[in-house]
């Protein structure tokens, strides 16, 4: 059997989201008292990141330990917000001077490309390492998009006509919640089928399936985005999250298969060789 992954690595999105809640409520109720605007960036921070980094940390922890080192992660986590929303910032300005209002239309296709970028070079130089964690890769991309993009929107929050700190609490807090069935759903999907075309000995199936997942990712994520009713946001939030939740345990569940088997060789081979005692 592998060796046991320690529980509270296991748990540490449990943590992550203690202590992120923790830290928002904190920082911001002090700069409310201390009136100290150099708070600011803090607030923004803990109160884009708590969230989607809850997920993140969810993901690359399972039984059998880590989808994806470490390393990789935090690179994909860092570089996939910077290039992604430098992308998807500049064509959806371009999209946005030519078509006007209509430009809405292309920003889930802009978004969940640009979002791709890190992943794809992700998965042509770390392939071997990261089998099995495109899940994890996808969701990185996705956290750190969104990230950048929640602090953003809390900051014209904060600037706006009518706007202040109420306001910026309340992006912050909808944004947060709303993370798992938006970027961090899409993205996470569209890299998991990514990775299973790589691995999967059914090349034409994997592709179609590759499509479609990226397909429903813009299409969830132009309706998102076009429309203003409730229920048509509960439905996307329900499949985003669901989707997101059965490729994450899938994931786990390989991973610990594949862990298992690992050891048993190794267990086998130890045994085979002259002196070698099988264990009991």
């Amino acid at each position: 059997m592998p060796t046991a992954y320690p529980w509270y690595y296991r748990f540490s999105w449990i943590a992550a989201l203690v202590v992120g809640v923790v830290a928002y409520v904190v920082l911001f109720v002090v700069m409310l008292l201390t009136r100290n605007s150099t708070m600011l960036p803090s607030v923004l921070l803990v109160g884009a990141a708590t969230v989607p980094l809850t997920v993140l940390l969810f993901a690359q922890s399972s039984r059998a330990g880590a989808l994806v080192p470490t390393p990789v992660v935090l690179v994909t986590v860092v570089l996939a917000g910077l290039v992604g929303i430098t992308i998807a910032g500049l064509e959806e300005s371009i999209a946005g001077a030519l078509l006007g209002r209509e430009s809405i239309l292309l920003v889930g296709v802009i978004e969940e490309t640009a979002k791709l970028v890190v992943p794809l070079v992700v998965l042509a130089t770390a392939h071997r390492t990261t089998r099995g964690g495109g899940i994890v890769v996808g969701i990185a991309a996705g956290t750190g998009f969104a990230v950048l993009e929640t602090m953003g929107y809390g900051f014209n929050a904060l600037l706006e006509r009518g706007g202040g700190l109420a306001q910026l609490d309340a992006t912050l807090i909808l944004r947060g919640v709303l993370v798992p069935a938006g970027h961090v759903a899409w993205t996470g999907a569209i890299c998991a089928a990514l990775w299973h075309l790589v691995a999967s000995s059914r090349k034409v199936l994997a592709v179609l399936e590759l499509a479609a997942t990226y397909v429903a990712a813009i299409v969830l994520h132009t309706a998102w985005d076009a429309t203003s009713s409730m229920a048509v946001h509960v439905v996307i939030g329900v499949v985003s999250v669901g989707a997101l939740l059965v490729l994450t345990l899938r994931a786990h569940r390989a991973h610990v298969r594949a862990a298992v088997a690992r050891a048993t060789t190794v267990d086998a081979s130890s045994a085979a060789r002259p002196g070698g005692v099988a264990p009991i």
